[in-house]
């Protein structure tokens, strides 16, 4: 209980001034939060740019560029968070961190592999409902799949909200879910 070390990964938008600001809540709530640019300095305005950017450096290089970069805080037990594609590759590396204390997913999740096993990992999961990118059916399957490794599970939909819902500036904006997500975000981590 009480004060969390945070890896918050960014979105396929990049290292931009909503992540920050979602670090600066986090702090204000008490937390360490280290806020990793996997994108090197690049930006996007649209998903498709930012598709394009990741999909030209490659997964793997991305992956790498995240486990370098919670590799030095990993022994602290952190709490994996991140938005979208940032989300995704925050459930990647925490169910790779038996050391791992915590899993906060915004608006995204990623592919569970086979062998994956964890010990009560505590997760939390907002999204949008419906999501583009997140259908009720991957999620329906992603939750039990979750459960098998033997993670602790909860689902947050917003009903209306759009995929980014928490990115004031982008058009999926929606200030009561965002709001709303957050409080519930903060209370699951003072809870770890």
């Amino acid at each position: 209980m009480g004060l969390m070390n945070i890896m918050l990964f960014h979105s396929t938008y990049g290292l931009r001034p909503a992540v920050h600001a979602a670090a600066a809540r986090l702090r204000d709530a008490g937390h360490q939060v280290r806020v990793p640019d996997l994108f090197e300095g690049h930006t996007f305005d649209t998903v498709e740019e930012g598709m394009a950017y990741k999909d030209e450096v490659g997964k793997e290089e991305l992956l790498k560029r995240a486990v370098l970069a919670a590799a030095p805080y990993s022994d602290q037990g952190l709490v994996y968070a991140g938005f979208s594609l940032g989300a995704a590759t925050a459930q990647t590396l925490a169910l790779g961190d038996a050391k791992a204390r915590g899993l906060l997913l915004f608006h995204g999740t990623s592919d569970i592999a086979e062998n994956a096993s964890v010990d009560d990992l505590p997760v939390q999961l907002h999204v949008a409902d419906p999501d583009p990118f997140e259908s009720h059916d991957w999620l329906n399957s992603w939750y039990l799949q979750m459960q098998r490794t033997g993670a602790d599970v909860e689902v947050y939909r917003y009903p209306g909200a759009g995929h980014l819902f928490t990115d004031p500036d982008l058009h999926d904006y929606d200030q009561a879910a965002a709001e709303q997500t957050w409080k519930v975000a903060l209370g699951f981590l003072a809870t770890l």
